[in-house]
């Protein structure tokens, strides 16, 4: 048997007792149990406030956006402003890529000068030694010493000098 209390204040009805009376089939032992139910409204206004604030976000996010008409020359222009700085941007890899080609080509010049001079001071070099590892080849001749006319001496180069 279930039995509500008439007795509670009817501000509190939110609180049930149950009493139950449970007769075994020999009717010779009676068990009474009491159970308190309790009802709780708490996880619906949880939901009920947060379904009113997901509304108001959804409102707000659609009436707060305001009025695009621009949007599309706006964008044009975002485009071809991003565009011209792309090729801004490509020239001056380009010209950087330039300038050290030409950097290379002027050191790989300068090397190609200094292999030059090397080859060139290696061939003096060994024109050098070659010249001093020959005996020398000595010319000897007689020259006749002219006799002096008049009374003037001549100097030569081959006269000898006393």
């Amino acid at each position: 048997m279930t039995h509500i209390d008439p007795n509670l204040d009817p501000l509190d009805r939110r609180e049930s007792i149950v009493t139950e009376t449970v007769v075994t089939p020999s009717h010779t032992t009676e068990s009474v149990e009491t159970v308190v139910v309790r009802d709780s409204n708490t996880g619906w206004w949880i939901a009920g406030i947060l379904g009113g604030v997901v509304l108001i976000a959804v409102f707000w996010i659609l009436f707060a956006r305001g009025p695009d008409p621009q949007t599309d020359q706006a964008l044009i222009e975002a485009q071809m402003d991003a565009a011209a700085a792309q090729a801004q941007a490509d020239n001056a890899l380009i010209q950087g890529q330039v300038a050290g080609a030409q950097a290379s080509v002027d050191i790989a010049r300068a090397d190609a000068a200094r292999s030059q001079a090397d080859a060139i001071r290696a061939a003096s070099e060994a024109r050098a030694a070659e010249a001093r590892a020959q005996t020398p080849v000595v010319i000897e001749r007689e020259v006749q010493v002219p006799a002096p006319s008049n009374g003037v001496a001549v100097v030569t180069p081959t006269a000898p000098q006393n």
